[in-house]
């Protein structure tokens, strides 16, 4: 057993470069570093062993492992190695192998290793070499040799273990194992493995499959390996490994592959390194290890040793793999390391600067050139084409460029593929041309083609090339195109033919033409010649004994067919004939029966189409009345009972059979009426017969034959319909009247009476009024007790019976009328209109309140007028319509359910005249200050006033008339609305509303405001600087927005940042001092102006900045003189004139400024108001307030306000009104005569012009 390393790897003992064995289990393993191995190479022969060169050390042998363990077993016989150094020799023998690594896999399956050719017997060095049987599943030791390897504890799980075997190549085999599953809870994992860890489930393919069955009766589970057509390299040692929690097992099983007896095989080493993990066919083979086994060991011979550094130093780079397989080098890793250390002699060319590429590729018909650089331009250049020189032509162009040389190829063909060199003196370079013949493509598709029999079929392609070879091929198969064959094939150019000079109905298929660069089909159909049918059979109706005849004409006339009936082949007899005449076919029958009805068809031969047509032999239909002796064809029937009619009918084919009432069809689904039809008879059934039932019934009969019809009259006796309800057109106090109509319906007898039944409408219990029946259609009902509601019905009688009751008439209550109503007066009067007004009557009684009647009569007449043709359930209402100056007299009536009461009139006529009441405008509390709105905002303003007859409004704005485009005014009767949908400050000022009634004008002036956002301060600047103060001076905003401005906000920024932060708000003067700003800053400030609506959009900031010094500066002290603030007294708001409703606190507001404070008086009409308890004084902060408590008439007048100090005095005037006393609607409701009411009106007319 040999171990040998190389610098590949590294030693455990050392850490320095070596190969590590695994040829043999870990007790047998051995490492020996590459100082030992030196060591006794030096004791051998003495000398230091050259770097790269292979060492080798003696191991001592294996212990030998047992059956069925995990470990693989050596399939080779060794490596022998001879070297002969001076006088000594070392002989080593063992499995040798680098340990696989996926390195090596990729080198192995990229660069493809060359067969050993037998003529390198002849070397100085012989290496002879035995390769082991190695899987693809084996790979590296573990780290540790010494470490024995853990595995997962055993039990016995497998009943039955799969057993070695061998098979041919080709064959299949199967792996069973067993496991049984009477103690396990689950299913146990099974894996499959083939030498140490490949893993078979993520080998299965077309050659490996697993299996897995379980048997519920013997509860064993049965796991299968199957390898299908196996080859040579699947042999080696398989495993089968069994877990279930923490139980384990397994076992070991060898396949053996022998080749067939076929002699000796040649194994393709290239196939054999292909990777299986390309998704190619051979995808889920094993591994590639089964082929070393066929290699043969070399026999040692006597030949003299090589030099392999000097072959592989005179070498290609391409050719170091080639070598080293045929030496025997394993490490080839190791090798082309040494190789790139070893300094590369490179010879430079003398006579070329840039030789050819190694190759060059073309297209078929293209154009190449090919280039090379010569170092001295004046030397002689050859080209030559597989060896032959080539002489300049047409085809190959020499040009000279400078030191290059270019040689041009043109329209390169097939013939051009070959091995080029160039010779300049003795030096010479080649390459190769590949030229690629490109596909030959189909530039004309086959077309579809659809003949007839006899018929000359050619399919015709163009392909891109001439003289291009194509296939033909019908239905996947080719085309036969010998000399006996159907089928003729031709070209002419790029058009290639398929010829069938007489198809037939086989010829029929798709046909398809391949060329290298496409396919195209078509498809050919070949059909019989069209059958023409120049007479139909026709279908035939024959009466029953009749001769029949059925006939046909096609062509071609030489076609035979057959006749069928019902789909039964009809012979010819005594009765039927069949004649073919050329192209007429004609069935004759003698005397037509029932039997020969039926669906005829005939069928040429050799034909899918075929002629149809019906027969039909039929008898006309019959209704046979005659038999049932019905009276007039009249039955008679009571409602209720079953009714039956069964009718005899005739007719050939059976006819079909209707049942008809009117329009109405009866069908024999019916639930309670149907109709039914059998054999030759059909009948009628109702099952419950009612009075719709009555009418005439109509039976239709068809067949093909003809049609027949007969009616039958029904008649259902019944009693008669309720009749309707019966209508009260008079009540009494305990009687009423009522009368009906007969019933629409009589039941078909006539009617004999009535009964009549009464009932309380709260109650359900009917009583019968009459017991003998009642031949009139009226009837008057008594003994009623007044104010309850009843209800009547009627029943009809007949000889069948009693009807169905009536429905219930309307419910009436026996009523007496009501009372005269009460105190009617009269409550306005126009020129046109009279209102009045009374109260309900005293007694109502139970019949209730309907409404009232108002009528009227000119004074001296007796036409009385009904002014409400509506009851009105008001008591007051006003008559219209009415001539100006006319007298009229006014009654009220009081409707209820038993008629109109007394009429109740006024005492008095009445002139109808308007009496004039002068205007009053009623102007709201509100509106007596100043109303305030915001721009954008909806003005809403509503004045009441009063006024007979209308009064006539206008509307003035600072004495001007309002535009309506921008102010929308709304008169009513009694009030005027002026409207701004959005408020603008241009709406603000004094409107004025005078109201006219004649000569009677009273006005009223409303203060509206709009007020908007101020504009900001116009001016800011910093006044002084000292310490950590700033003082701030401004001017106010030229735009107020129409409001007081109440406030300032100031607002201060960090020069660095310019982040603004509110120093102060709501601040009322114009200069400020803004104290503790932090020293060594500089600031900006900005102030806003505000006032009731809120702060300006925008602010003024200061154009310069304050800088805050540090402390220890030197502040400047100016001189202030102190200021004086004494000042006389000065009203800042004086009073407004104020309307005052009598009986409601009232208040005269007023605000005035002074230093010293002044001392307040107020006074009435110049008389000073002292200790009197109706008036109460306030001041506060210099707003004086004077409240006058319950004001009467007698209040009004001038007031006035006056403010004394020691420095001078002031005084505002103001005029109060208190609107009080009684209007003349008040009057008239008081009920004062008018002579008293017009006195009243003119004393105070003349108390307010004076």
């Amino acid at each position: 057993m040999v171990t040998v390393w190389s610098s590949g790897d590294l030693c455990p003992p050392c850490l320095s470069k070596q190969w590590l064995c695994r040829c043999l289990p870990p007790p047998a393993w051995r490492f020996v570093c590459c100082t030992e191995a030196g060591a006794e190479g030096r004791e051998t022969d003495g000398k230091n062993p050259e770097p790269g060169a292979l060492r080798a050390v003696v191991a001592r042998e294996a212990s030998p492992t047992l059956k069925g363990s995990n470990q693989p077993q050596p399939g080779g016989v060794g490596v022998k190695e001879q070297v002969e150094s001076g006088n000594s020799a070392v002989k080593e023998e063992g499995p040798c192998l680098p340990p696989p690594t996926d390195d090596d896999d990729d080198a192995a399956a990229t660069t493809p290793s060359p067969t050993p050719r037998a003529e390198d017997a002849n070397s100085l060095k012989k290496l002879s070499i035995e390769l082991p049987m190695w899987s693809l599943g084996e790979g590296q030791g573990p780290e540790d040799p010494d470490k024995p390897i853990d595995s997962p504890p055993r039990s016995t799980l497998l009943i039955e273990s799969p057993q070695s075997a061998v098979i041919l190549v080709g064959g299949d085999i199967s792996f069973v194992a067993k496991v049984e599953a009477k103690d396990l809870l689950r299913k146990p994992t099974v894996k499959w493995f083939k030498g140490k860890w490949m893993d078979l489930a993520s080998k299965t393919g077309k050659h490996l499959q697993l299996k897995e069955t379980f048997d519920r009766l013997t509860k064993i589970h049965t796991f299968e390996m199957h390898i299908v057509k196996a080859k040579d390299n699947y042999a080696g040692n398989y495993r089968c490994e069994v877990t279930y929690k923490d139980k384990f097992d397994s076992c070991s099983f060898d396949l053996e592959v022998k080749e067939a007896e076929q002699g000796s095989q040649n194994i393709d080493i290239r196939s054999a390194f292909k990777r299986s993990s390309e998704g190619q066919e051979d995808a889920g083979e094993l591994d590639f290890s089964g082929l070393l086994k066929h290699r043969e060991p070399k026999q040692e011979d006597d030949t003299p040793e090589v030099d392999v550094w000097d072959i592989l130093k005179n070498a290609r780079p391409d050719q170091y793999e080639k070598i080293a397989f045929t030496y025997g080098i394993t490490d080839l890793r190791g090798l082309l390391r040494r190789m790139k250390k070893i300094p590369k002699e490179v010879k430079k060319s003398e006579a070329f600067a840039k030789k050819l590429d190694p190759a060059y590729q073309a297209d078929k018909g293209g154009k190449i050139r090919l280039v090379v650089d010569l170092a001295d331009p004046t030397v002689d250049l050859k080209w030559y084409k597989n060896g032959q020189e080539i002489r300049s032509s047409p085809k190959y162009i020499f040009e000279h460029k400078g030191t290059q040389r270019i040689m041009v190829i043109n329209n390169c063909s097939m013939n051009d593929d070959a091995a080029y060199s160039v010779a300049a003196g003795d030096e010479k370079c080649s390459t190769e041309l590949f030229v690629k013949e490109l596909p030959v493509k189909i530039v004309k598709d086959i077309e579809a083609v659809k003949t007839t029999v006899n018929e000359r079929v050619e399919l015709e392609c163009e392909v891109s090339e001439e003289g291009a070879q194509v296939k033909w091929m019908k239905n996947g198969v080719e085309v036969p195109t010998g000399v006996r064959s159907r089928y003729r094939v031709k070209c002419e150019g790029t058009k290639h033919f398929l010829v069938i000079d007489d198809a037939s109905r086989e010829d029929t298929g798709t046909y398809s033409v391949m060329a290298t660069g496409g396919t195209s089909e078509a498809h050919v159909q070949v059909d019989l010649k069209p059958l023409k049918v120049f007479r139909d059979l026709e279908d035939v109706k024959v009466l029953l004994g009749q001769p029949i005849k059925l006939q046909c004409e096609i062509s071609p006339g030489n076609v035979p067919g057959r006749w069928y009936r019902n789909g039964q082949l009809i012979q010819p007899n005594d009765r039927i004939n069949i004649v073919h005449r050329n192209k007429v076919h004609r069935l004759e029958i003698a005397a037509g029966s029932l039997h020969d009805a039926g669906d005829y068809t005939f069928v040429p031969e050799g034909y899918s189409q075929s002629l149809c047509c019906k027969l039909h032999i039929f008898d006309p239909p019959r209704v046979h009345l005659d038999s049932m002796n019905f009276p007039d064809n009249t039955v008679t029937i009571v409602a209720g009972n079953k009714l039956r009619l069964e009718i005899p009918i005739s007719g050939e084919p059976a006819p079909r059979v209707v049942w008809m009432k009117g329009e109405r069809v009866i069908l024999e689904s019916g639930n309670r009426v149907r109709a039914e039809t059998c054999g030759d008879q059909t009948s009628l059934t109702i099952d419950v017969t009612e009075r719709e039932d009555i009418g005439n019934y109509k039976i239709v009969l068809q067949n093909e034959a003809g049609e027949a019809t007969a009616s039958v009259k029904i008649k259902v006796v019944d009693i008669p319909d309720p009749p309707e309800a019966p209508l009260v057109p008079a009540v009494g106090g305990d009687w009423c009247s009522m009368i009906w109509e007969p019933p629409k319906y009589d039941g078909g007898s006539p009617i004999l009476g009535y009964f009549i039944e009464r009932k309380k409408k709260q109650s359900s219990r009917w009583m019968r009024l009459n017991f003998d029946q009642i031949k009139e259609t009226s009837f008057e009902p008594k003994k009623m007790i007044e104010g309850v509601p009843y209800e009547v019905r009627i029943f009809a009688v007949n000889a069948i019976g009693v009807s169905k009751p009536s429905e219930p008439s309307k419910a009436f209550t026996p009523l007496a009328v009501t009372s005269e109503p009460t105190m009617l007066v009269v409550d306005d009067v126009t020129d046109t209109t009279v209102t009045v007004k009374w109260r309900p009557p005293e007694t109502i009684g139970a019949a209730g309140l309907d409404g009232y009647l108002v009528e009227y009569c000119v004074e001296g007449t007796d036409d009385w007028i009904v002014s409400n043709h509506g009851l009105t359930e008001k008591t007051k209402y006003t008559i219209t319509g009415l001539t100006t100056g006319s007298k009229i007299l006014v009654r009220v009536k009081a409707i209820n359910a038993a008629g109109a009461s007394v009429p109740r009139t006024t005492q008095h006529s009445v002139l109808v005249k308007e009496v004039i009441e002068p205007p009053k405008i009623r102007v709201p509390r509100h509106l007596k200050q100043t109303y305030t709105r915001r721009v954008g905002e909806a003005v809403n303003v509503v004045v009441p006033f009063m006024g007979k007859p209308r009064p006539k409004v206008t509307w003035l704005k600072e004495g001007a008339a309002i535009d309506p485009t921008h102010v929308n005014i709304r008169n009513t009767d009694c009030d005027s609305i002026v409207f701004i949908r959005k408020a603008e400050r241009s709406h603000s000022g004094k409107y004025e509303m005078a109201v006219q009634v004649e000569n009677h004008v009273d006005t009223a002036v409303l203060d509206i405001q709009v007020v908007d956002l101020p504009g900001p301060p116009q001016c800011v600047n910093i006044e002084d600087v000292w310490g950590g103060n700033v003082a701030l001076v401004w001017t106010p905003p030229k735009d107020n927005g129409n409001a007081q401005i109440t406030g300032y906000t100031i607002q201060k920024a960090d020069k660095k940042t310019m982040e603004w932060y509110t120093c102060i708000e709501h601040y009322h003067r114009t200069c400020i001092t803004i104290p503790e700003l932090v020293v060594g800053n500089e600031y900006f400030f900005r102030i806003f102006a505000e006032n009731m609506c809120g702060l300006s959009e925008t602010a003024t900031q200061t154009k310069k900045s304050a800088l805050i010094v540090k402390e220890g500066m030197q502040l400047k002290k100016h001189d202030y003189s102190d200021h004086d603030f004494m000042e006389a007294p000065r009203f800042t708001q004086p009073l407004i004139n104020t309307f005052a409703i009598a009986g409601y606190n009232a208040t005269l507001n007023c605000s005035v400024r002074a230093n010293p404070r002044a001392k307040v008086i107020w006074m009435k009409n110049k008389m000073a108001i002292l200790d009197d308890p109706r008036y109460r004084m306030f001041s506060n902060q210099g707003v004086c307030t004077l409240e006058i408590r319950k004001p009467s008439p007698y209040d009004g007048g001038m007031y006035t306000c006056k403010a004394i100090n020691d420095l001078g005095e002031a005084q505002v005037d103001c005029k109060l009104e208190v609107k009080g006393g009684f209007t003349f609607y008040e009057l008239m409701k008081r009920g004062v005569p008018l002579h008293l009411i017009d006195k009243y009106i003119n004393e105070k007319t003349v108390e307010q012009e004076k």
